[in-house]
C-alpha cells in the first residue's frame, strides 16, 4: 500500500532526504560568499585582477577595466594575461609593446614573491601595481592610479626647491619659529650677517636661547632678554608685526622684524648700517649748521619751545649775537677766510658758555644765539656776556694773517621779558640792535622802552606799501644751466626794490617785512605776472622760475593768480616753475595741497627751494611729489668738505631715484661745477653761470644761444 509504504518509509529514503539538506546549505553559503567576494571586489577603490597558475584571468573588477580603458567584452575570465597586455596596446593605453610589458612583469610572476612596481601609461598616468602570489599558483594584482598624488609630491618638492632657493638668495637673514617657539628654518644669510656658525644656532633653538647665545658670543652687548621675549609674545598675541633696531658690538645696525605666521613667527634681519648713518647725517644736517656744526635756528627753537613748555619752566636767558666788522674780514681776506673765522668764533662761544646744558646756535651769516639755562639772576647772563665779548674779541691768526672782530649781544630774560619763544627772541634782537646802534663790542639787556627799532620797522613797512603803487619794484633774472648740455635752460626771477629815499633795499630786509604785513601776496602776484610776460618772449622751452611765499598760497586765490598770469602772457604752463620753501610744505592743510596739486595738474612745475636746510625735507618729498629740488648754496660753498660732498651726492642720487630734477645753487667755481657734473647733478645756478641781469640782457643772452644752436 503506497500510503503505508510512504508512512513507514524505507530507511534508505530517509537517509537520502537527510543528506540533501546540508549540501544545499553549503552550496547556498558558498554562493553567498561568492556574491560577497564579488561585491567586495567590485567596490574596491583600486583595480584588481586575479590570475591562475596558467596565467589566465580568474576575475577582475570594474576599476581595473576602467583604469586601463579596456573592453569588458574582451577581458573576460579565462583570457590569457599576455592577451590582456596586447589588448591594452591595441586600445592605445599602453606606452610599450605587449612583449616589452610582459618582459617587465615576468620576473615578478616567476619570483613568486610580493612586490610593487610602477607603470606609466601612454597618457602620462602613473599606476602603482602591487603583485601578490597565490599559494595555489597564480597571483593577484592591485592597481592604483597615483598620478595626482605624484604631481602633488612633485609640486611640493618644487615649492621646497623654490623656498630653499629664496632662502639662499635673500639679502636678509631669516629665522622661522614654530608654534612651540622652536627654530624650524634658518638661512645662510643669517649666519653670514652675524658671523656665526650653524652649530651655534641648531634647529630647535628657542628665541630665548638665540638671544642669550648672541650675548654669550659678544655680538650684542646690551640686551634685556626677558623684555625681548615678552615683546615677542605680545606681538604674537596681538597678531601684529613688530620691528626694532639692534646695535651690534662691531658698530653695525640691524633692523629686526618679527611677523606672526600660523601660530609661530618669522624674524628677518637687515643690515641697515649705512642707511641709518645716512639718515643720522641727514637728521644732523636738518638740525645743524654745516659750516660750524652748531645747532641751527630750527633746533634752537625746538630746544627753547621744549624748555618753556615744561610744567615748571626755570629762569633762563636768551642771548642774540652779531659779529662786528665781520664784513670787513670777508672783503679783505675773502670768503674762505671768513668761513674759517666763523668756525673759530663757534669754538670760542662753546668754550665761553662752560655749561654743557647751554646751547650755542648759528642762525646764519654772522648771527649766533645762546640759551643760558638755570640762571639765578641777570648777573649770571651779564657774566656770560662779558666773557663772550672778551673771548670773541681776541685776535684770530691764520697763515700769518691776523684778523679782528668784535661781538654785540642782546639779552632777554625769562620770565621777565616774555613767556614765549617769539617774544623772547624778538626782545633779545631789539636789545642787540639797540647795542649796535650805540656802539660795538657791547651787550645790552632788553628794556621795555626799546621801540625805536619797531618805529623804524613800521616806517619800512609804510614805504614798502607805497612802493608797489609807485612802481619802485623791478625783476632781475639769474640764468639756470643744464650741466649736461652746457646750455642755459631758463632763469630765476629775483625781486628788487629801488627806493628813491632808501636806495637799493636788500630783499633780506624788505621780504620779511612784506611777509609779516601780508603785502607779499600783492608783491608776489606782480612778480608772477611780470615774470610770465618776460618769459613769453624768450625762445621756446626756456623756463621761468618764480619764488612763492607761504602767504601767497594760503591767500586762497593763488591758483587763479597763476592761471591768470599764464593766460595773460600766453606762457605755456610747463615753462613756469614755482619755487616754494619748506615753510609752505610744513602746512599740510588740504587747501595748500589741493592748490599745489591743481597747479601741477595744469603742467606747472613745483620746485622745493633751499633743500636740506629745513627740519625734515625728506618727509615733504614723501607727502607731496615735487618736480625739482634746489640744493642750498651753503652746501655748494662747502663742497670741498668730504661730509658735505657726500651729502650733496646723496641728494643728487635721491633726485635721480625719484625722477626729480636737482639744481645746485650758489655755484661760483669751476671745481664746484665739475664735482656736480661728475655726481650727475642736472642743473646749476650761481655767479659762475651768470649774475642776475635785467630782462633785456637776459633776452639777448637766450636769443644768442638759440642762434648759436641753429648755426651749429
Amino acid at each position: 500500500m503506497p500510503g503505508a509504504h510512504v508512512k513507514t518509509g524505507s530507511v534508505a529514503g530517509k537517509r537520502r532526504a537527510a543528506a540533501v539538506g546540508p549540501v544545499r546549505r553549503i552550496a547556498e553559503e558558498l554562493r553567498a560568499q561568492n556574491e560577497r567576494f564579488a561585491a567586495a571586489v567590485e567596490n574596491m577603490s583600486h583595480g584588481l585582477c586575479m590570475f591562475d597558475a596558467e596565467e589566465r584571468m580568474i576575475i577582475c573588477n570594474r576599476n581595473y577595466i576602467d583604469l586601463f580603458r579596456l573592453d569588458a567584452k574582451v577581458v573576460k575570465p579565462g583570457i590569457r594575461f599576455f592577451d590582456i597586455l596586447q589588448h591594452s596596446v591595441d586600445v592605445g593605453v599602453a606606452s610599450q609593446s605587449a612583449e616589452e610589458l610582459y618582459a617587465v612583469r615576468k620576473p615578478y610572476i616567476d619570483g613568486a614573491a610580493p612586490s610593487t612596481y610602477e607603470e606609466t601609461l601612454a597618457d602620462g598616468r602613473i599606476i602603482v601595481i602591487s603583485h601578490r602570489p597565490l599559494a595555489s599558483g597564480g597571483w593577484v594584482s592591485i592597481y592604483e592610479d597615483v598620478t595626482v598624488q605624484r604631481r602633488a609630491e612633485e609640486e611640493l618638492k618644487e615649492q621646497h626647491r623654490r623656498f630653499d632657493a629664496a632662502l639662499a638668495n635673500m639679502s636678509q637673514g631669516l629665522l622661522m619659529y614654530d608654534a612651540d617657539g622652536k627654530m624650524i628654518v634658518r638661512n645662510q644669510r643669517f649666519l653670514e650677517l652675524y658671523k656665526v656658525a650653524a652649530a651655534d644656532f641648531p634647529y630647535g633653538t628657542t628665541h630665548r636661547d638665540a638671544l642669550e647665545r648672541l650675548l654669550e658670543l659678544g655680538i650684542y652687548t646690551k640686551l634685556d632678554v626677558d623684555s625681548e621675549v615678552a615683546k615677542t609674545q605680545t606681538c604674537l598675541q596681538a597678531g601684529k608685526m613688530h620691528s626694532t633696531y639692534r646695535y651690534l658690538s662691531d658698530g653695525r645696525t640691524f633692523l629686526v622684524v618679527r611677523q606672526p605666521m600660523g601660530g609661530g613667527w618669522v624674524v628677518t634681519f637687515d643690515d641697515v648700517t649705512e642707511q641709518r648713518r645716512a639718515e643720522e647725517r641727514m637728521t644732523h644736517l636738518a638740525h645743524h649748521d654745516t659750516l660750524t656744526n652748531l645747532p641751527n635756528r630750527s633746533m634752537f627753537r625746538e630746544k627753547l619751545d621744549q624748555a618753556l613748555g615744561e610744567a615748571k619752566a626755570k629762569p633762563l636767558a636768551i642771548l642774540s649775537l652779531d659779529l662786528d666788522r665781520f664784513k670787513a674780514v670777508n672783503d679783505t681776506f675773502g670768503h674762505p677766510a671768513g668761513d674759517w673765522l666763523l668756525k673759530c668764533v663757534a669754538k670760542r662761544l662753546l668754550h665761553a658758555v662752560r655749561s654743557s646744558k647751554d646751547m650755542v646756535a648759528r642762525f646764519g651769516g654772522d648771527e649766533f644765539a645762546i640759551i643760558q639755562f638755570g640762571i639765578k639772576s641777570a648777573a649770571d647772563a651779564e657774566k656770560l656776556a662779558k666773557r663772550i665779548v672778551e673771548i670773541v674779541g681776541k685776535p684770530y691768526r691764520d697763515k700769518g694773517r691776523e684778523m679782528h672782530v668784535g661781538v654785540s649781544l642782546g639779552i632777554a630774560l625769562y620770565p621777565g621779558d616774555g613767556h614765549d619763544a617769539d617774544t623772547l627772541l624778538t626782545n633779545a634782537d631789539m636789545a642787540l640792535y639797540r647795542g649796535k646802534s650805540e656802539g660795538r663790542n657791547v651787550y645790552r639787556f632788553f628794556e621795555p622802552g626799546m621801540d625805536a627799532l619797531m618805529r623804524e620797522r613800521r616806517a619800512l613797512e609804510l614805504d614798502l606799501e607805497a612802493a608797489l603803487s609807485k612802481r619802485e619794484f623791478e625783476l632781475d633774472f639769474q640764468p639756470i644751466l643744464n650741466i649736461g648740455s652746457g646750455e642755459i635752460v631758463g632763469a630765476e626771477a629775483l625781486m628788487r626794490w629801488r627806493s628813491p629815499s632808501r636806495g637799493l633795499v636788500s630783499p633780506e630786509n624788505f621780504i620779511p617785512a612784506a611777509e609779516e604785513t601780508g603785502l607779499i601776496v600783492q608783491l608776489g602776484d606782480w612778480a608772477l605776472r611780470k615774470a610770465c610776460s618776460v618769459a613769453a618772449h624768450w625762445p621756446p622751452e626756456m623756463r621761468m622760475a618764480v619764488n612763492v611765499s607761504a602767504a601767497q598760497i594760503k591767500s586762497g586765490g593763488f591758483a587763479r593768480s597763476v592761471i591768470s598770469a599764464l593766460a595773460f602772457s600766453g606762457l605755456p604752463a610747463n615753462r613756469l616753475e614755482l619755487e616754494i620753501t619748506e615753510t609752505v610744505m610744513m602746512d599740510e592743510s588740504d587747501a595748500v595741497l589741493k592748490t599745489l596739486s591743481q597747479l601741477r595738474g595744469l603742467g606747472v612745475r613745483i620746485a622745493l627751494d633751499d633743500f636740506g636746510t629745513g627740519y625734515s625735507s625728506l618727509g615733504y618729498l614723501r607727502r607731496f611729489p615735487v618736480d625739482k629740488i634746489k640744493i642750498d648754496r651753503s652746501f655748494i660753498r662747502d663742497l670741498d668738505r668730504r661730509d658735505t660732498a657726500a651729502i650733496v651726492r646723496t641728494v643728487i642720487g635721491l633726485g635721480a631715484e625719484l625722477g626729480i630734477t636737482v639744481t645746485a645753487e650758489g655755484v661760483e667755481t669751476e671745481a664746484q661745477l665739475d664735482m656736480l657734473r661728475k655726481a650727475g647733478c642736472g642743473e646749476a645756478q650761481g655767479y659762475l653761470i651768470g649774475v642776475p641781469a635785467k630782462a633785456a640782457d637776459m633776452s639777448r643772452l637766450l636769443r644768442s644761444q638759440a642762434l648759436l644752436r641753429q648755426s651749429g
